[in-house]
């Protein structure tokens, strides 16, 4: 599915490399839900479905994500390569960190989601240096420990988070297979209104955690 998008990249079309990583992030959701379902661990002890995951995973959210920022220049002229290269870099950090997941399974600072980055830049249709901003400070959040929640693995608000998580996939493949042609601000705003109140319920449970932990370090 990677590949694909590469393909699609390739071929300047954009809708489509975001349709393929959005089958691939599918994948990624349940996954490792299967496998612990039916116990591939203990069938393929020699195999660890770990370090495949990462390596997928550095692909579809890290690799392609950048492509595209190259590709399609979505950030300033001159940062067309500085950035992805930070991006590599950062992310590379990312993926080897083994505190990277708390153990009600949230991620501890920005988990290297570019996929989804990209994404709010097509569809919120931000100025060039707006995404350069956002980029630098996602960067800088790598290293912050901030919590980023895991919509399927986190117990607490479970349920919920599934519901908004199925409400913001839908949306977003209205918002994404829509004509460019059409103002999604004048003609999708329901649509839009949606996704973008599914969109705040994620960032007022991740910051709801992190101050949490703050608290928790203040008073400790």
């Amino acid at each position: 599915l990677g590949f694909l998008a590469i393909i699609s990249i390739l071929n300047s079309n954009l809708i489509g490399a975001f349709l393929w990583l959005g089958l691939a992030l599918l994948v990624d959701g349940i996954d490792g839900t299967i496998a612990r379902k039916i116990g591939v661990a203990d069938k393929t002890p020699n195999l660890d479905g770990t370090i495949l995951d990462s390596i997928v995973d550095y692909l579809n959210y890290v690799i392609i994500p950048s492509l595209m920022i190259y590709w399609f220049q979505m950030v300033p002229n001159g940062w067309e390569i500085v950035i992805p290269a930070g991006i590599f870099a950062v992310s590379l950090y990312t993926f080897a960190n083994i505190n990277m997941k708390t153990d009600d399974y949230y991620f501890s600072g920005f988990p290297a989601l570019w996929n989804i980055v990209v994404l709010y830049f097509y569809i919120l249709n931000t100025n060039h240096y707006i995404n350069l901003i956002v980029v630098i400070s996602l960067l800088i959040l790598t290293f912050i420990p901030l919590k980023f929640v895991h919509p399927l693995r986190v117990k607490k608000l479970r349920n919920i988070t599934i519901f908004c998580t199925i409400i913001w996939s839908a949306t977003t493949l209205k918002l994404i297979t829509t004509s460019p042609e059409i103002n999604l601000f004048n003609d999708e705003k329901i649509v839009l209104t949606i996704w973008i109140l599914s969109s705040l319920y994620f960032i007022t449970i991740c910051g709801s955690r992190s101050l949490k932990d703050i608290h928790f370090y203040v008073n400790d």
